[in-house]
């Protein structure tokens, strides 16, 4: 899964909720709070693979008559030089493995923030934060479908693409979020 900006907000709502809901977790602060600081945290790991994916255009099309000459497949050649420039702007490939060194980083900002505490071992923790994760990305493509679906099923016409489609998105995904207690 593949995290949109405004998504950002939605995952870690759900990372708070689940937080909330832990009964080994008890909030030092509001939930908004520790929403804002897992959402902070979230964005810049987003932004650093924004800069990994300028450098790997950047990288394309400075090569672009080889690549052209050689017929090479720019989608698999980006995929490739991103993979290969991964650790030098600290992204993980592998999602499970992110998520994972994601929710560490969380825990550890949210704990030496005074957001949270907890009275069992990280490890515990951590899980309910990547189990979030795991959950939001499990329900992102049944979720987009059923908002698909909706749209394209309604008895007027929204043009994919355009800010009606857009906003129109935007809400009946945020109703679906909510309608499974996501947010």
């Amino acid at each position: 899964m593949r995290l949109k900006p405004q998504q950002t907000g939605y995952v870690a709502s759900k990372v708070a909720i689940d937080l909330g809901n832990a009964p080994f977790v008890k909030f030092l602060r509001d939930k908004e709070s520790v929403r804002a600081k897992i959402k902070e945290l979230i964005d810049e790991n987003l932004q650093q693979e924004r800069a990994l994916d300028e450098k790997v255009k950047d990288i394309i099309e400075d090569n672009y008559d080889e690549i052209s000459f050689q017929h090479a497949d720019e989608r698999q050649l980006f995929f490739m030089i991103k993979k290969k420039l991964a650790p030098e702007y600290g992204i993980i490939m592998n999602y499970d493995d992110r998520y994972n060194d994601l929710a560490h980083k969380i825990l550890d900002e949210l704990y030496e923030n005074y957001l949270i505490e907890y009275d069992v071992n990280e490890n515990q923790v951590k899980n309910v934060i990547f189990k979030a994760f795991k959950s939001f990305a499990n329900a992102y493509e049944e979720i987009d479908d059923i908002v698909y679906n909706k749209i394209r099923n309604m008895e007027r016409d929204v043009i994919a693409g355009s800010q009606d489609y857009e906003l129109l998105y935007e809400r009946l995904y945020r109703e679906e979020l909510q309608r499974r207690g996501m947010l």
